[in-house]
């Protein structure tokens, strides 16, 4: 009988702990409109993920490549977390609110085979990312009691993250930037050529870099972030390379390491602190 009670026991306290996430999606009206006959308005939109708990803190995540959510309904969360996506209740148990972040309206075009026509470079770095983004934080603050913000990037979602981390300032608490983006694809230089060069100390409020250390991907070489980093870079060691090099399933992405990285970013959004290797 006592060992059916330590697991009743280990049972219910899990069943205590546990949270779940809400799917919410929100609509900001940016304030302008798009089309040649007939006009409609901009808005951007996003996926809030919202603990069971209350929470004051928001985590605005931006996809890797193609960097377009084409978010439709607040279903469309999963596919556009990368690898946070089955470590959710981590971040709801920490109390802290995920939103999936997507381009507005009138950068949201693709082409067959998963290649974006817009939301690019010029587009990211523009004080005009940075308004839409502002309308978002405002609306999750009136309707939801977020008061701090952190921004975060994986892969060509850092190409946002960096640029929205300069030209918001200090209207967020900080920004985390994964597997970052840094030599811009030679097909296309629309793509990544503004992060080449990009100056991490023009950066206001706390920065976090997170990369794998065995990073294969031609366009996020560690060596690269290791290089402009000090003491604000976690590397991330072991785990399983399968598929494209610069895909969700390998070294890129945490592969196999998904989880602990996960927990890394939420210690230091909720501390400050920084484990500077982890999965070994």
């Amino acid at each position: 009988m006592k060992w059916l009670f330590s697991v009743f026991a280990i049972v219910f306290l899990n069943a205590a702990v546990a949270q779940t996430m809400t799917p919410i999606l929100i609509e900001a009206d940016t304030g302008r409109e798009s089309g040649v006959f007939s006009k409609s308005p901009v808005l951007q939109k996003a996926i809030l993920l919202k603990p069971s708990a209350p929470s004051d803190t928001a985590l605005l995540f931006y996809r890797g490549w193609s960097g377009i959510a084409n978010i439709k309904t607040e279903n469309d969360w999963k596919r556009n977390l990368n690898y946070l996506q089955n470590n959710t209740e981590l971040f709801a148990q920490a109390g802290i609110a995920l939103v999936v972040m997507d381009c507005p309206t009138d950068e949201n075009s693709m082409a067959p085979g998963n290649t974006p026509l817009s939301c690019n470079d010029d587009f990211r770095s523009s004080i005009k990312h940075a308004d839409d983004v502002k309308k978002i934080m405002a609306l999750l603050k009136e309707k939801y009691g977020i008061t701090k913000f952190y921004v975060m990037g994986h892969s060509y979602g850092t190409i946002s993250s960096k640029w929205l981390a300069k030209n918001l300032g200090n209207d967020i608490q900080g920004s985390i930037h994964s597997a970052a983006m840094t030599h811009a694809s030679p097909r296309n230089r629309s793509y990544g050529y503004s992060v080449e060069s990009f100056d991490m100390t023009a950066l206001k409020a706390p920065v976090l870099n997170v990369h794998h250390g065995d990073d294969q991907c031609v366009h996020t070489p560690y060596s690269t972030v290791r290089s402009y980093s000090k003491n604000n870079l976690i590397t991330v060691r072991g785990g399983e390379g399968v598929g494209d090099v610069c895909g969700g399933t390998h070294l890129h992405s945490m592969g196999g390491r998904e989880e602990v990285t996960s927990k890394a970013v939420i210690q230091w959004i909720k501390t400050g602190q920084v484990q500077s290797t982890i999965g070994e």
